[in-house]
């Protein structure tokens, strides 16, 4: 990424944060506000990233943005599809193509998390790796923003066994586990050129000895239907038993988990204060 590229990527991000409408990626605008476009500190905190490096590559000081920063503004920023490509080659990366394991939140997949602001809401990639955790769901499970690398990937999150606040048997974990390892030995079969994903398995079996006894099992193990009522040890309310469901957006490969509790039940009370809570607490 030469230092013309570096100018242009950080005035393109500069004049499409400008002209992006807060109300258009749900940020509520103020009367008292001057600027028509995002704020910097807004659009930093749309795309999980700190406003300190967002003015360094908008100023064009900072250098060779990662793939996943690249993807975070286009999706903050609600970029179309030529627009994110664009930005792609700005940083030097070239724009993902069918063989890649899309990370890709569509307009239409947008205005469904939309109408789930109020819903803890989770979306991971084929490899279980997290694109995008709504405040709701933040709040539910805790603040998922400093994250980074492996840290961000289910898998992995699971077979080192990283806090939680899911409530699992010894014995659900381990059928957990298997069925995101068998998961993403699909997906493997299915993106085989993907270099990404072969780092990924590679740091994971070089990391995990429960993953790579799970990834070279000859035999795949029985996959019974992963229970959908989940229960959450929050740490202000106490537990609260939902309903999780999973659902697969077929054509970008995405799956989008949704937490709900029967209206009018205790743990629909329990989950309004975790989020009214936890809400509060992740905007201090």
């Amino acid at each position: 990424m030469d230092q013309v590229q570096v100018w242009e990527f950080g005035r393109t991000v500069r004049r499409w944060r400008d002209r992006t409408a807060p109300e258009a990626v749900g940020v509520p605008a103020s009367r008292r506000r001057r600027a028509s476009g995002l704020r910097r500190e807004e659009l930093a905190a749309l795309a999980g990233i700190s406003a300190d490096y967002l003015t360094r590559l908008e100023q064009g000081r900072a250098t060779a943005p990662s793939t996943q920063v690249v993807e975070s503004l286009a999706r903050a920023l609600r970029l179309a599809d030529t627009e994110r490509d664009l930005l792609y080659r700005l940083a030097g990366h070239a724009a993902p193509g069918p063989d890649v394991v899309p990370a890709r939140l569509t307009s239409s997949v947008q205005r469904l998390l939309d109408r789930l602001a109020h819903t803890p809401a989770v979306v991971y990639d084929a490899t279980w790796t997290l694109v995008l955790a709504n405040a709701p769901y933040d709040a539910l499970m805790g603040d998922t923003s400093a994250w980074r690398g492996l840290e961000r990937n289910a898998v992995w999150r699971n077979v080192a066994r990283l806090p939680s606040r899911v409530r699992h048997t010894p014995q659900e974990q381990a059928e957990h586990e298997a069925r995101l390892v068998a998961d993403l030995r699909l997906t493997a079969s299915r993106y085989p050129a993907d270099h990404a994903l072969q780092d990924l398995v590679a740091d994971l079996v070089a990391n995990s000895p429960r993953f790579a006894e799970l990834w070279n099992a000859e035999t795949p193990p029985t996959m019974a239907d992963p229970s959908r009522r989940k229960t959450i040890d929050h740490p202000a309310v106490g537990p609260i038993t939902l309903d999780c469901d999973t659902l697969l957006v077929a054509l970008d490969d995405l799956r989008i988990s949704v937490y709900t509790a029967e209206p009018g039940t205790e743990d629909a009370d329990r989950l309004s204060l975790a989020t009214i809570l936890g809400t509060q607490s992740l905007q201090l």
